[in-house]
């Protein structure tokens, strides 16, 4: 499924978003003109490689400068222009009303933290992995799993590829964003179930992890402007 619109303007520019889609598509930029060897190199040391930080003989080999950096680091890599583009696209299309929502700063921090879970998930569940993972997928989901809690009722264009060109379908974007992490958890326990964990692929249970924690973040949020309506005086200098 791809996401083409939603059916909520944003109310002011999303700066952030904008921000972030710039930054990915110069990295990519980048990594086209370096040489194989020394994109591989990028690869390894730049994306996320999970016996670096599950095997201490590895680890020992990273300071921890390189070890947290690459964490980031790995967010705005890609492997190819079809995975930047997927992923900017969802960015595009999900991120505008979620920095709207949540304001610059907040959702800056909502998009790197999450990618950081779904880090986390990814190496937990990968814990003997070699091959290193790349791109904002992890980060993106963050912000689907955002706006899945935040705006349940809005309404998302789709379209389901290869039929690029047709028929579109609306749906709400409770049932979009449901049933994507819904794909994204079955193929994740079945990649557990795989014989062979060495071999790489797609990374879904980051996927899972940055949808939980984006949903799981925006829910915090919502009780506390639900407080702040109800019950704290706005005039109040002490209410936060």
């Amino acid at each position: 499924m791809l996401p083409l619109r939603d059916n909520i303007p944003a109310s002011r520019v999303p700066v952030v978003t904008y921000a972030i889609v710039a930054l990915n598509v110069l990295a990519f930029l980048y990594e086209l003109v370096l040489p194989a060897w020394d994109l591989q190199t990028l690869f390894l040391h730049r994306g996320i490689v999970p016996v670096r930080y599950t095997v201490s003989e590895v680890a020992q080999l990273f300071s921890f400068g390189e070890q947290v950096s690459a964490l980031f680091t790995s967010m705005f890599l890609h492997g190819g222009w079809m995975h930047l583009i997927g992923n900017m696209w969802t960015l595009w299309v999900f991120g505008d009303n979620v920095e709207d929502r949540l304001g610059r700063m907040r959702y800056l921090v909502l998009y790197l933290t999450g990618g950081l879970a779904a880090a986390g998930l990814h190496i937990y569940s990968n814990p003997g992995s070699v091959v290193p993972t790349i791109g904002a997928s992890g980060a993106v989901a963050a912000v689907m799993g955002a706006y899945f809690r935040l705006y349940p009722h809005a309404r998302v264009q789709m379209v389901i590829p290869p039929f690029f060109f047709g028929p579109y379908f609306v749906v709400p974007a409770v049932i979009f964003l449901g049933w994507w992490f819904i794909l994204q958890f079955f193929n994740g326990t079945l990649s557990l179930l795989a014989a062979d964990s060495q071999f790489g692929g797609v990374a879904w249970w980051a996927h899972v992890g940055g949808f939980v924690f984006g949903a799981l973040l925006c829910s915090v949020v919502r009780v506390r402007q639900f407080y702040r309506r109800h019950y704290v005086d706005e005039d109040d200098p002490f209410a936060w």
